[in-house]
């Protein structure tokens, strides 16, 4: 199954300068930084101890970072390389402003290029976050007997049926891993099936709060929102900003002050989304920091990466995306910590325990049309906010999660 699979990543690599140059055209791609995925670095390796997390793109990446700060702490530790696969994740990181961070994209995952990295980097141990599994890479990581840790692993029942229709292959893979921290109890079941050893479950680290984690919202514009009723609708997808405009044109009647704040999933959807909600008559205002924005603005979209806690922030009612549409929703931790109430539609497969979570803490209410969107947001705009209760607790289960994972990190290292 190996050569299989080598084969197929060298037919990819063959036609990766054309998806390169799509991804370029959209702005999908650092025109510069893309060579990493190459493995033409950008960085130079220096000496000491270096240990490496990759995680695919924005979410995985943010559940780290608490991980990281401490991290910068230990003087034992020289570097620690951090890998990706999308532009926008590179951008969060830049803002962090960590003293022993290296970002580099993560390498088109060939058995030459995957050798070239590790040769290069040198890491003394390796975490890989969430669902990432790569097979070429681990091969030649167990070969150079590098520990690999999943970290805050996450086994979809989609993605462990399509594992498991490559039984052997994923045994040998999955054996791979030095340990396991699951980060819900149904991984655990599908880890040890995949062939996984030394499967633990200590809590979703996604529920950790970065300790340099900042609120920053230009004077004017908090106060313009301020003067609104508001509700925001994050992460969205194609067709749920369409839903969301049609909610706001109902709710509007009642509500003439209302203001709908869009955060687009991909921020480079924004023209078309504009474009699309203009037709239906609306007011469309996009994110600028220092802009005055229209007092008749009725839909204002964030085309920003990094902006959606300013926005949670002061906005106490968020409806999450991903979940109208066949997608499996999205993480809803990161707005309910800024003490959000939050809606979502019925599909929310991804995050299914924290939704649940949620439900039974009357944080979360699922909505599966316009009508019950309205009548749900309605109740919830007259309701005053809970907001510091919700924080406190999140606080307190995110500080006791983190911990612990850092307790089992520094036992690795």
């Amino acid at each position: 199954m190996i050569i299989l699979y080598r084969i197929i990543i060298n037919l990819i690599l063959l036609i990766s300068p054309l998806i390169i140059i799509i991804r370029l055209l959209k702005k999908k791609e650092d025109p510069i930084r893309f060579k990493e995925k190459f493995c033409f670095f950008s960085q130079k390796r220096i000496p000491g101890k270096l240990i490496w997390f990759h995680g695919a793109s924005v979410g995985e990446l943010q559940s780290i970072i608490p991980i990281v700060e401490k991290l910068e702490k230990n003087r034992s530790i020289k570097k620690v390389l951090i890998t990706s696969n999308t532009l926008s994740s590179s951008k969060i990181l830049q803002k962090m402003k960590f003293k022993k961070v290296v970002h580099q994209f993560f390498p088109i995952d060939t058995n030459f290029h995957s050798k070239k990295f590790l040769r290069y980097w040198k890491p003394s141990s390796v975490f890989f976050i969430d669902s990432e599994v790569w097979p070429n890479m681990f091969l030649n990581l167990k070969r150079k007997s590098i520990p690999i840790i999943l970290l805050n692993g996450r086994i979809t029942k989609k993605s462990f049926k399509r594992w498991k229709i490559f039984s052997s292959f994923s045994k040998k893979i999955f054996s791979i891993f030095y340990q396991c921290y699951s980060s819900n109890k149904e991984s655990i079941i599908f880890l040890k099936k995949l062939g996984a050893n030394n499967v633990r479950f200590i809590g979703n680290l996604k529920f950790a709060q970065s300790e340099k984690e900042q609120v920053n919202l230009n004077y004017n514009l908090k106060k313009f929102l301020n003067s609104k009723k508001i509700w925001c609708a994050s992460s969205t997808h194609h067709s749920e900003e369409r839903f969301c405009a049609f909610v706001h044109k109902k709710l509007k009647k009642k509500y003439k002050n209302l203001l709908t704040i869009i955060i687009p999933r991909h921020i480079d959807r924004v023209n078309m989304i504009k474009k699309e909600l203009e037709k239906l008559n609306l007011k469309i205002e996009t994110f600028r920091s220092d802009k005055k924005i229209n007092k008749d603005t009725d839909i204002y979209i964030v085309d920003a990466y990094g902006k959606t806690k300013n926005f949670y922030n002061i906005c106490k009612n968020v409806f999450l995306g991903g979940s109208l549409i066949n997608h499996g929703g999205q993480n809803p931790l990161e707005a309910t910590r800024y003490g959000c109430n939050i809606l979502h539609g019925p599909n929310v497969s991804n995050f299914s325990e924290i939704y649940d979570f949620l439900k039974k803490n009357s944080l979360s209410k699922k909505i599966l049309n316009e009508n019950q969107m309205v009548n749900s947001l309605d109740i919830l705009l007259k309701k005053k906010s809970n907001s510091k209760k919700i924080q406190k607790k999140l606080s307190l289960i995110g500080q006791k999660i983190l911990d612990s994972t850092y307790k089992e990190i520094k036992l690795v290292l």
